[in-house]
């Protein structure tokens, strides 16, 4: 009994999402469209919206994603990019991306990895949490929103800093 009480503490030690002033959990991955990104890459020149949602074609799916479409400029003009992540296969995100006319990327994943990474998965079922990370340089987690805050984006992209002119 106290083998198993340990080592389930141990498990809901090692696996909780990350907060606002942690460091996010590195990645790299393929966006419908075949397009390949590297957080730790990308935060040194953009501020990073990572929105894990929970199934493409759904109400409050299509109300968030539609709200980062309507207000990307807003983020670009902060130097911000969103990554939308769901569990849906590669071909479900190109249709759902396709269909929202956004421009940002859509990251399929279907086995999982991003969705354990950040430890949002719901139980049981093959569903993202719905939560959303704004990440910065050194990939320090600057906010992050949950729930109906997440699929309000205002919040988010306020949080896109502006960062300072480029020397040249």
């Amino acid at each position: 009994m106290h083998g198993m009480i340990a080592t389930l503490l141990s498990t809901l030690l090692l696996h909780t999402i990350p907060v606002a002033g942690a460091v996010a959990p590195d990645f790299t991955a393929t966006d419908s469209d075949g397009n390949v990104h590297h957080l730790a890459e990308m935060v040194e020149q953009k501020t990073v919206i990572v929105a894990f949602f929970p199934k493409a074609f759904t109400g409050g799916c299509t109300q968030e994603l539609k709200a980062y479409r309507d207000r990307y400029t807003e983020v670009e003009k902060a130097e911000g990019t969103v990554l939308a992540v769901s569990m849906d296969k590669r071909d479900t995100l190109k249709k759902f991306k396709e269909s929202l006319k956004a421009s940002f990327a859509f990251i399929p994943d279907p086995e999982g990895k991003l969705v354990s990474l950040y430890d949002v998965k719901m139980p049981v079922v093959s569903f993202a949490k719905r939560y959303t990370f704004v990440i910065g340089p050194g990939r320090k987690i600057l906010r992050v929103d949950q729930d109906d805050d997440a699929i309000h984006v205002e919040n988010a992209v306020r949080a896109c800093p502006l960062r300072k002119p480029k020397a040249g």
